[in-house]
């Protein structure tokens, strides 16, 4: 008789085994040998808690009752009714009842489940291989004083059948973990290469813009002057009339030197911050545009534009500088809108105008590098971009992403 209760556990261990071999995750590993597990040891709930390699945070997986033990997300081990077993300081306890045993309940523990479930009687053993403890093994009953020490010795046995699994299971999530990490770190750097080698160009081809600008404009302007005044300075005297229209054109020649050197340097962004900076482009550029346009911004960062670095705030600056710009050249609107919005992890910059729409007859080539001159300047700061169309309205959106410690005043 004995032999055959032998046998018969024996047929149920190797059972797991078989069970157990091609799973890929804990959960489905827990799930598929539950059922052969609970003919061993009757339970109404069966927890795996698997501690992060290196870490101090552990993650539950359940059979039976659905607690919040695994809805969480990764939990601190000094807060886990199981710390003493996770933190090695004993292999395995027993409980009689779980809402009275005061190693459940501690200052910080979240024990909850505990008496929203009505768990009393409760069986742990350490997970352990090569004498490390990997996380722990866990069984409920809803009745008292449900477990004995023979519970608890097999409790042991299927503990080290388990864990050999669990550990390769482990590994191979920390692996794959690591080989996405790296992959997105070689996309990163691949795409931050590139988009700086854009950018290398796209500032060269500012540069010589700024200088044909500078030689077209400017010193035609200063060589006409110079003209003038070589032949007025031949007269014996100068009318006033004579003077006046050179004055027009120099003060026409320093609006234009002005604009130039505005285009180049964001100096109110500097002095005032991005949205003054904003507003004052917009403000400027529809009034010098000549046309009937109006415009308006909204300001809803709650403060999280002023705290932005100085490299993405002129980021964001040359990106509406040039929505603004496209806007008021091609679109054909009566009206420009700017909108800073903040949700809890994202700041979104949005340019609207009410014109034509990019489909038409405002293209990517209509409006030359524009679009990707914004588009690897968004790519460079981390921000998604989008440009489009939806009710008559085109628009410009750039998304940043705020990190926690961003938001925390």
């Amino acid at each position: 008789m004995i032999e055959d209760a032998a046998a018969s556990s024996f047929r149920q261990y190797l059972t797991i085994a078989r069970l157990l071999a091609g799973q890929l995750d804990f959960q489905s590993a827990i799930r598929t040998v539950a059922q052969e597990i609970a003919q061993i040891i009757p339970h109404d709930h069966m927890d795996v808690c698997i501690i992060a390699p290196g870490s101090t945070f552990h993650t539950a997986y359940e059979s039976g009752l659905e607690t919040d033990w695994s809805k969480r997300p990764p939990a601190l081990i000094e807060n886990s009714p199981l710390r003493a077993l996770l933190e090695g300081q004993t292999d395995s306890f027993i409980t009689a009842d779980a809402s009275l045993d005061p190693r459940f309940h501690f200052e910080g523990s979240f024990c909850d489940p505990i008496h929203e479930h009505g768990l009393k009687s409760r069986l742990h053993v350490a997970l352990k291989v090569h004498g490390e403890t990997i996380g722990a093994l866990s069984f409920s009953s809803l009745t008292v004083d449900h477990y004995g020490p023979r519970d608890l010795a097999r409790a042991q046995s299927i503990g080290d059948l388990l864990a050999p699994y669990f550990y390769a299971i482990r590994a191979a999530e920390q692996a794959k973990q690591s080989a996405i990490v790296e992959a997105a770190a070689r996309v990163r750097e691949e795409a931050l290469r590139q988009g700086a080698a854009r950018l290398t160009e796209l500032l060269e081809a500012e540069r010589q813009r700024i200088g044909m600008d500078l030689h077209d404009q400017t010193l035609g302007d200063l060589t006409r002057f110079a003209k003038r005044l070589e032949r007025l300075s031949l007269l014996p005297s100068v009318p006033g009339q004579d003077l006046k229209p050179l004055f027009r054109s120099l003060q026409q020649s320093m609006q234009d030197l002005r604009q130039i050197i505005e285009q180049a340097r964001p100096s109110v962004l500097q002095l005032f911050g991005l949205v003054d900076a904003i507003e004052n482009h917009l403000e400027r550029s529809t009034r010098d545009s000549g046309l009937s346009m109006t415009w308006g911004l909204k300001d809803g960062s709650d403060g999280e534009s002023g705290r932005l670095p100085a490299n993405v705030a002129i980021a964001l600056f040359r990106i509406a500088q040039e929505a603004i710009n496209n806007a008021i050249r091609h679109s054909q609107a009566d009206h420009i809108a700017v909108a800073l919005t903040r949700n809890d992890d994202a700041l979104t910059l949005a340019i609207s105008d009410n014109g034509i729409g990019i489909g038409g007859g405002k293209t990517e080539t209509n409006i030359g590098s524009g679009l990707e001159n914004m588009r690897v300047r968004a790519r460079l700061i981390g921000a998604r971009f989008f440009c489009g169309g939806r009710n008559g309205k085109t628009y410009v959106r750039v998304t940043l992403p705020i990190a926690q410690e961003e938001k925390t005043p």
